[in-house]
């Protein structure tokens, strides 16, 4: 015998409506940053020491740009999807926890445009 009423039998859909798609997510972007990461760590190492013309070089090849830009997204995507789990989960006052969960999405997007718009403006020639 089913708890669940027949519209959310038909929808598919658990008590949480959404936690499926958040964990699927979460995997993700997990499973993207572990190539990102380490071609960046790579990357980085291979080019510790040289001057600000390589670096800048470096940054605006077409490749490397698209790649940063994907680290961006996959990271500050991750970040927020991993504390909103940690606010819904031990922050208990609902204005606390809605703040919170606004306060952290609206960090993540600022830094991740402030973060592609840089790697951007370097792809540009700027």
């Amino acid at each position: 015998m089913s708890m669940r009423s027949p519209l959310a039998r038909a929808r598919g859909l658990g008590s949480a409506k959404s936690g499926t798609m958040h964990f699927w997510w979460q995997r993700v972007t997990a499973i993207a940053l572990v190539p990102l990461t380490v071609w960046m760590m790579v990357a980085l190492i291979g080019a510790a020491g040289s001057d600000y013309a390589s670096a800048h070089a470096f940054v605006a090849n077409p490749l490397v740009a698209t790649l940063t830009l994907a680290l961006i997204v996959a990271l500050f995507h991750h970040a927020q999807l991993g504390l909103q789990v940690v606010i819904e989960d031990y922050v208990h006052v609902e204005w606390v926890k809605l703040t919170a969960l606004l306060l952290v999405k609206f960090t993540a997007i600022v830094l991740a445009l402030m973060s592609a718009i840089a790697v951007v403006r370097i792809a540009a020639g700027g």
